[in-house]
């Protein structure tokens, strides 16, 4: 890769020997590649290395790789063309930097916040006429069905019911969603699956028998605050179906309104 410097900015991205050790691998992975593309002067439209040869020279397993390639593609730093590889996408801002869903473990990593999951259900099975018209795919495709209990800090928040096209990502019946988070699984599909934006619906009311019993919230009257998310990829594809039913004590609900 050779030119000056061509509005390659900081993204807010580990670096130095890879980062901290409490920052997952691949994210320290792309701060460095980052800081690497910094300094040589790559500019906008500049191919990179293959992914193997990202992977060796990083010392790290080429999905750790396509993880981090994923994470940059996330900040709108390279981006990924078919059968083609990797390039340099152009100037990182304040906006493209930000543009993505944050996922449950992303906001309990980002605030350092211990974090806990019990997988109550992993599965694979057809999708129903519904999930399919809301999904954009075929009545009967395979689908990945995962619900989840979620906790912070050693405290029961929420109860999550994801669903999501398997095809998109197929390691993901085979990862364990225990300590695995949904999201980086997603970055390692191929191609990477980045959640861009979603439709987010939320709404009170009193917690079902099942919900009072998970969320601890037998013989008190605290609501839960019932989620509905349909997230979208990069790609503007519809990426995952997902109901998320919060204790009412223990969530807070903001947003930026224009």
């Amino acid at each position: 890769m050779q030119g000056s410097d061509h509005g390659l900015r900081p993204l807010a991205l580990p670096r130095g020997a890879f980062g901290p050790e409490s920052v997952p691998l691949y994210e320290r992975v792309a701060g460095q590649l980052w800081e690497d593309l910094r300094a040589s002067g790559a500019r906008s439209s500049d191919r990179l290395p293959s992914e193997r040869i990202l992977a060796e020279r990083y010392h790290v397993s080429r999905v750790t790789m396509r993880s981090a390639l994923g994470l940059l593609a996330e900040h709108g730093a390279v981006q990924a063309a078919p059968a083609r590889g990797w390039f340099v996408a152009g100037e990182v801002t304040a906006a493209t930097a930000t543009a993505h869903v944050e996922g449950f473990a992303d906001y309990a990593r980002k605030h350092r916040i211990p974090l806990s999951t019990r997988v109550l259900l992993s599965r694979v099975r057809p999708c129903t006429v519904r999930e399919a018209q809301r999904l954009r795919i075929t009545p009967g495709d395979s689908l990945f069905e995962m619900r989840r209990l979620r906790s912070l800090n050693g405290m029961v928040v929420a109860l999550e019911h994801n669903r999501l096209p398997l095809a998109l990502c197929p390691v993901l019946v085979d990862t364990d969603f225990t300590h695995a988070s949904l999201y980086a699984t997603l970055l390692t599909a191929d191609p990477p699956q980045i959640p861009r934006h979603a439709e987010y619906a939320v709404e009170a009311r009193p917690p079902n028998r099942e919900e009072g019993r998970l969320l601890e919230l037998a013989g008190t009257s605290v609501p839960v605050l019932m989620a509905r998310q349909l997230t979208y990829s990069q790609h503007g594809h519809p990426l995952e179906l997902t109901d998320q039913a919060y204790r009412g004590d223990r969530y807070q609900f903001r947003a930026a309104i224009t």
